[in-house]
């Protein structure tokens, strides 16, 4: 008999958190660490994951006019430069080329960090008329960013993205647009991640770099830190006159045009994992899930299993769901654990006696229900349990977004709140730097944003006792 394989185990989230999600990533094989020191292997199992949320998501841009290019991914550094507070906010983190083959260059040209001096520079060129616009622009790429400190999916010296860039007539198009994606990322974290979000305006001081607005979404981990899972930037004109992007406009006269950024990252993978999955391994949401469906023939050597399983693997294909069977030689105890480490949403088992009886098991990976379903009703109570599968998530995900959100009237308070309980902790605020980094200095948290939906919670500013008209929440952020 060949010996059974082991499924590899994990650290439990309790122990250590940070081990929890390493081991994670690794061991559900989303990714391995590179040769080179800061750069990771997005392995096949962690791609199939970015694969759908591109696919979705591109397909939501679409539906509102964006197109998708291309932009080369070395900048010369003098065109970086065009623009002050983008290449203040990214020097320390470009990555140079020096050496063409074995010469020197004249210039040097950096690893695109992000591309708005691209597009600007092709904006440049080609944009004449008022007629022309709005251009609508979108790119799936990877940059690099010399982080000091990485971690998988979070933090890497490269990450894949999408990076939105789009030019408007007026201001009012231009914020109009910010908002749309802003919501666009929200929608997509809740109905398709299962994640609840919150949306809000950055501080200045956390703004993009060469913003004039910089919006988020802040999701809450199990471990009740903050995650920044996608932004929306508004430049106004600023970069189009840096970079001489003009148009003809309806008064013939030459304008400098709006423009915005917008991007998400491969980041939402670390968000999947650190939102929903627990000690046995990742919890997918359906939409998202490689495999949605997994079957597994209980006793497959007695006659007729295999193929009773066969069958039910090619109804639900043909229904339109991504299924696997797994009729290896493993047990069913190693094939249980195996598919619930990778996250897969659902569960059919059969065996002699269930296809006997007519029916099969259903087995949900989020909260371990099983449910005895009529085998000619398989294919609309697999929508059903996928559908109870992210529902029962974004609940579970919702509830701890909720009860670890404090109110706090004092910095102490704050402080105190954060120690004890983590999570994000509202408050009023004046709007002045000086009480933001006084935040951070004596209760170790940052300002995550102004939500868009404010409660007045007090008249004065907890940190100084001067007025304050904007509520904000705080939290400690990957």
């Amino acid at each position: 008999m060949a010996k059974e394989k082991k499924v590899e185990q994990i650290t439990d989230m309790e122990v250590d958190f940070a081990q929890w999600y390493t081991d994670i990533c690794r061991k559900a094989e989303l990714i391995e660490y590179a040769s080179v020191k800061g750069f990771t292997i997005l392995r096949p199992y962690g791609y199939a994951i970015w694969e759908n949320i591109q696919r979705i998501m591109d397909g939501e841009f679409k539906k509102t006019g964006h197109v998708n290019v291309a932009m080369p991914v070395l900048i010369p550094e003098s065109l970086l430069k065009k623009e002050g507070e983008l290449v203040e906010g990214f020097a320390p983190e470009c990555a140079w080329v020096t050496h063409g083959g074995s010469e020197e260059l004249e210039e040097r040209l950096a690893f695109r960090p992000t591309s708005e001096t691209m597009f600007c520079d092709h904006w440049s060129n080609i944009l004449h008329s008022y007629r022309e616009l709005p251009m609508l622009y979108n790119q799936w790429c990877s940059v690099i960013r010399w982080e000091k400190t990485t971690r998988p999916f979070l933090r890497s010296r490269e990450f894949w993205w999408q990076e939105g860039h789009t030019l408007h007539e007026t201001a009012e198009e231009a914020i109009a647009e910010t908002e749309q994606q802003l919501n666009c990322y929200a929608d997509f974290c809740e109905n398709v991640l299962a994640m609840p979000v919150v949306k809000g305006r950055k501080t200045d001081k956390e703004k993009f770099a060469g913003a004039e607005a910089t919006y988020t979404i802040e999701c809450m981990m199990k471990d009740r830190k903050a995650l920044q899972s996608a932004t929306s930037h508004y430049f106004g004109d600023k970069f189009s006159r840096a970079y001489d992007v003009t148009f003809t406009g309806r008064d013939n006269k030459q304008q400098y045009p709006f423009q915005t950024s917008w991007g998400s990252t491969t980041r939402l993978i670390g968000a999947v994992i650190m939102t929903h999955g627990d000690n046995n391994g990742l919890v997918l949401p359906p939409q998202i899930a490689p495999i949605q469906i997994i079957v597994l023939p209980i006793a497959q050597h007695k006659p007729g299993v295999l193929e009773g399983a066969t069958a039910l693997k090619e109804r639900l294909e043909t229904a339109g769901f991504r299924v696997k069977m797994d009729d290896s030689d493993n047990s069913m105890g190693w094939k249980c654990a195996e598919y619930e480490m990778k996250g897969v949403p659902l569960r059919v088992e059969c065996g002699p006696r269930d296809l006997e009886n007519g029916q099969c098991v259903l087995v949900r990976r989020n909260d371990g229900e099983k449910t005895i379903v009529k085998l000619e009703d398989l294919e609309a109570a697999a929508a059903e349990q996928l559908k109870l599968v992210h529902d029962g998530m974004y609940e579970k995900a919702k509830q701890n977004l909720e009860e670890h959100t404090y109110e706090a009237h004092s910095l102490e308070e704050a402080k105190a709140l954060q120690q004890e309980h983590g999570g994000f902790i509202k408050t009023m605020w004046c709007g002045e730097l000086e009480c933001e980094l006084k935040m951070k200095e004596q209760a170790g948290m940052t300002s995550r944003c102004m939500p868009l939906v404010q409660e007045h919670l007090d008249d004065v500013c907890p940190i100084c006792g001067k007025k304050a008209e904007k509520m904000i929440y705080w939290g400690v952020a990957y």
